[in-house]
């Protein structure tokens, strides 16, 4: 061994000593990667590819902590093809081009393919995205990129139709407990120099870590250094130790990316599904993740008429004084408005034959087939206008209401709008129903 690679060997052995817990434990094999048996398990698509060493270009998409550069290493570590890393944040165009160069040239001459991993692939420019596409497109090199944004929206077209999207889920509470407790065994980890005290702690640690692998790791490493210091702990990670160092739980959530319109989603749709609980549970998520309230109250705002309507107008109301309190209030304190008014919302009786109708009319509208206005619906201030038909007053009729015709020749009412069947909506056009019928009664009478 030469003195250069004995000091390279000596280097990589104290920088392994010191590294974080998360990255000592990171996984070496499919079979120690917890989690995500939708991608890596023993039938899926990319195990089967790299057991074939026949993969193809891959986006990896999903939240932090998750494995997305783990992963990338390990597919490296199984294939036999060259494994180079560019950043997204510090890369340039240049780095790019001397990479694919390098990967052509190794291609040519070694017939050895290698893959290109670019983490947080969405940080480069559109520039920096189409210097791949001919290298990716030419199989020159096998990309592998790594996101936490929605690929589709934040990654160039073509470069996504050249890749497969694989999308990484967070891990689940058990598989976070599993890699806990093997970091507590392995001789990578705290080599069964510490001892956790009870599975309470266990539990805790790996709740308040949300799906990240990355943060379950980091805070059982600072628990550990906590108990080696602590008096009276002999080397035992306690409950207490564990809430020190992380005390709420780290529930994902970015106001700019896809958790953003997840979580408003499952949050309208709870409303929409009248399930009360599931609203507010939404609801403290976003307040948690430091949404802005006002875009809450908007989304109420509109929930309002677009689900409740006419089945009960006073949403309407409360929803505006909501949105007042978003305006003037702010938080911490016009939490309790928005948790009033998402209770509220998902309580009242539903009806969205009101947008439905706005919906149909646009498109008959869009379509073409604007009809006129029927002449004694006409503006009677302008000259001539006595020569429009007769206009009836309904307020000259018993009820306020009388037969004629409000549409364009070749509509009927009932085209557009369908009245619900609960709520204030429901009885409105019971009434109309009843007027209706007792008029028609006596036009008929009178005509005998």
């Amino acid at each position: 061994m030469s003195q250069n690679s004995l000091f390279d060997s000596q280097a990589a052995e104290h920088r392994a000593k010191v590294a974080p817990l998360a990255v000592r434990m990171r996984p070496r094999t499919l079979d120690e990667f917890a989690g995500q048996d939708h991608i890596v398990g023993p039938d899926s698509y990319l195990r089967r590819m790299i057991e074939a060493d026949a993969l193809s270009s891959l986006i990896l998409f999903g939240p932090a902590g998750t494995g997305k550069t783990t992963l990338a290493r390990i597919i490296a570590g199984s294939t036999a093809a060259y494994f180079e890393e560019v950043s997204a944040v510090t890369g340039s165009v240049k780095d790019l081009r001397i990479a694919i160069k390098n990967a052509g040239d190794r291609l040519a001459l070694q017939e050895q393919r290698t893959i290109l991993f670019i983490d947080e692939i969405h940080r480069f420019s559109k520039s920096q995205q189409d210097a791949l596409l001919h290298a990716v497109e030419d199989r020159i090199v096998v990309l592998i990129g790594a996101t936490t944004e929605n690929p589709y929206f934040e990654v160039n077209s073509p470069l996504v139709s050249r890749s497969r999207v694989l999308e990484l889920q967070a891990i689940d509470d058990d598989d976070v407990r599993a890699l806990l407790l093997r970091a507590l065994k392995d001789e990578r980890g705290l080599a069964g120099n510490m001892q956790i005290d009870d599975d309470e702690a266990l539990s805790a640690l790996a709740l308040t870590a949300g799906g990240d692998a990355r943060v379950a790791l980091t805070s059982l490493e600072l628990a550990a250094q906590l108990a080696e210091h602590a008096p009276g702990t002999e080397n035992r990670i306690t409950l207490q130790l564990v809430q020190d160092v992380m005390p709420s739980r780290m529930l994902p959530y970015d106001k700019n990316g896809d958790m953003h319109y997840d979580v408003i989603s499952a949050f309208i749709k709870s409303m929409r599904g009248s399930d009360a609980d599931a609203a507010l549970y939404w609801l403290a998520r976003m307040l948690h993740g430091g949404e802005d309230p006002k875009f809450i109250a908007r989304r109420i705002f509109i929930f309002a008429s677009e689900d409740i309507g006419n089945a009960d107008p006073q949403a309407l109301l409360i929803a505006d004084a909501t949105f007042r309190s978003a305006e003037i209030i702010g938080m911490p304190e016009c939490q309790f408005n928005l948790a009033q008014a998402a209770a509220y919302m998902a309580l009242a009786p539903k009806n969205n034959a009101a947008c439905a109708g706005i919906t149909k009319a646009l498109e008959q509208i869009e379509g073409g087939k604007a009809g006129s206005v029927p002449s004694h619906l006409r503006d009677r201030t302008r000259p001539g206008s006595e020569e429009y038909g007769p206009y009836l007053y309904p307020h000259s009729y018993p009820n306020n209401w009388v037969q004629q015709q409000y549409l364009p020749d070749g509509l009927e009412r009932g085209d557009f709008y369908s009245p619900g069947k609960v709520g204030w909506e429901a009885r409105a056009a019971e009434r109309l129903r009843k007027i209706e019928d007792q008029q028609s009664e006596q036009t008929s009478q009178q005509s005998e």
